[in-house]
C-alpha cells in the first residue's frame, strides 16, 4: 500500500478572493498565463456575468484595473483567444466568463479540490 502525504488547508476568505482562486486554479491546470490585471478583470466579469462590452470596459477603467477602455478591450480580446470568456450577440457586444471555468459566485462557496500528485514512472 502506498503512503500518501495529505495536506489539509482550511481558510475562510471574502468572495473576491474565492473567485480569484477558482480562476487561478483553472488557469494553472490549463497552463494559461494571466497577469494580475487579467485576474482582476476576470473576477469582475464573473461577478457581472453577461455584461455589455463598452460598459464593462468603462467600469474597469473606473475601478483603475486598466488605464483606458482600449487597454481593457485588448485584455478582453486576449482572454477570448485563451478561451477564458465568450462574446455573444450582434457584433459580440455582450461578454461573459467561460462556462468551462465553472466559477461559483453566489451564496456560500466551499471549494473542495482533491489533487493527487504522484511521481512519474520512467521506463
Amino acid at each position: 500500500m502506498a503512503i500518501v502525504n495529505k495536506v489539509n488547508f482550511q481558510l475562510q476568505t471574502d468572495m473576491d478572493t474565492c473567485i480569484k482562486y477558482q480562476i487561478l486554479t483553472y488557469c494553472f491546470f490549463e497552463n494559461i498565463l494571466i497577469s494580475n490585471s487579467d485576474l482582476k478583470f476576470l473576477m469582475e466579469l464573473s461577478k457581472n456575468n453577461k455584461i455589455e462590452l463598452t460598459q464593462f470596459c468603462n467600469t474597469l477603467v473606473d475601478m483603475e484595473i486598466f488605464k483606458s477602455p482600449q487597454s481593457a478591450r485588448n485584455a478582453i480580446t486576449k482572454a477570448e483567444k485563451k478561451q477564458l470568456l465568450t462574446k455573444n450577440g450582434i457584433n459580440k457586444k455582450t461578454i461573459s466568463i467561460s462556462k468551462s471555468i465553472n466559477v461559483q459566485t453566489n451564496g456560500l462557496v466551499l471549494l473542495d479540490y482533491k489533487i493527487l500528485g504522484n511521481e512519474s514512472k520512467e521506463s
